[in-house]
């Protein structure tokens, strides 16, 4: 079923817990974290992102995620990740897209202020929720690789959200949930990742909005339950998680080509071994993001 943005974040909210974000931009990826959520009975966010049009169009993806969404009895909120472009988030919002974030976070401030609130006014036309961001994880989301796990703020052109900026932000802007910068980057860590959860405590003082953890691939689960005390109730996963599961693909082309050096390895084998790999992984970052919450009580 059809869970807007401000509903699943609020479920995320009343339970102390993160909703788990997943980005899906190819059929297995949207299978998995649904059959995911049906599961564990948590709460999920399927999200199309918009520097992924190039993997899979959000004209043949976004259908697809609704429909889906829409047949399932877990609870499914379809949210556009990363829109840089207005014109892209009315189409996203056409076609039943319930959650959508404006990203103008490498804007000067003033600007993204202005983009967001046009942002929020689109939104006001439909049932979705939006989120927007403040600060700057340095690698654009869609790197494949990033420096600043271990870098203080300004490392890999990282800035940290400004508490007091932020206040300013969501109450100018008009929006449901924000994303704040406080040591994760996109893409995979050279180094072990060291979180400002002090940054974060002080956005969570002054913002009554819940608040949004990008970059949550590769951080350990003792940061993640951090981050979520802290107030983080959703965090979005990909890297490691298409990782895993193009390990597996490799691990099933190596086993094949071992017993016999001349075997076919079909492409529907790799799916499927992508698809299973890709849903044990879900399962268990759903079960760490709970936090110990009910899913009964979701």
């Amino acid at each position: 079923m059809l869970v807007n943005l401000r509903d699943v974040c609020a479920i995320a909210e009343q339970g102390n817990m993160a909703i788990a974000a997943f980005n899906t931009p190819s059929l297995e990826a949207v299978r998995a974290a649904i059959d995911a959520a049906e599961a564990t009975g948590y709460p999920v966010i399927i999200q199309h992102a918009e520097c992924h049009e190039d993997i899979t169009p959000l004209d043949v993806m976004g259908p697809s995620m609704v429909a889906l969404a829409e047949r399932s009895h877990a609870q499914v909120c379809v949210h556009l990740d990363h829109c840089e472009h207005l014109s892209y988030m009315r189409r996203a919002l056409e076609m039943g897209f319930n959650g959508v974030m404006y990203d103008g976070s490498a804007l000067p401030y003033e600007e993204n202020v202005a983009n967001s609130v046009r942002a929020a006014a689109m939104c006001s036309g439909f049932d979705c929720g939006l989120e927007c961001e403040l600060g700057s994880l340095g690698a654009r989301e869609g790197d494949v690789l990033s420096d600043g796990a271990s870098a203080p703020e300004g490392g890999s052109g990282a800035t940290y959200t400004d508490p007091v900026q932020a206040c300013d932000f969501a109450r100018s802007t008009g929006l449901d949930i924000l994303a704040c910068s406080f040591g994760t980057v996109h893409g995979l860590y050279r180094g072990e990742p060291h979180l400002s959860f002090d940054v974060l405590e002080r956005i969570r003082e002054r913002v009554c909005v819940p608040l949004v953890m990008h970059g949550g691939s590769g951080v350990s689960d003792d940061d993640y339950r951090k981050a979520i005390s802290a107030g983080i109730r959703k965090i979005n996963y990909y890297t490691y998680g298409v990782k895993y599961a193009g390990e597996a693909v490799l691990d099933l082309v190596d086993a094949r080509r071992k017993a016999d050096n001349s075997a076919t390895v079909y492409w529907h084998d790799m799916t499927t071994v992508a698809y299973e790999r890709l849903t044990a992984d879900f399962i268990e970052v759903m079960k760490v993001f709970a936090n110990g919450a009910d899913p009964q009580a979701s």
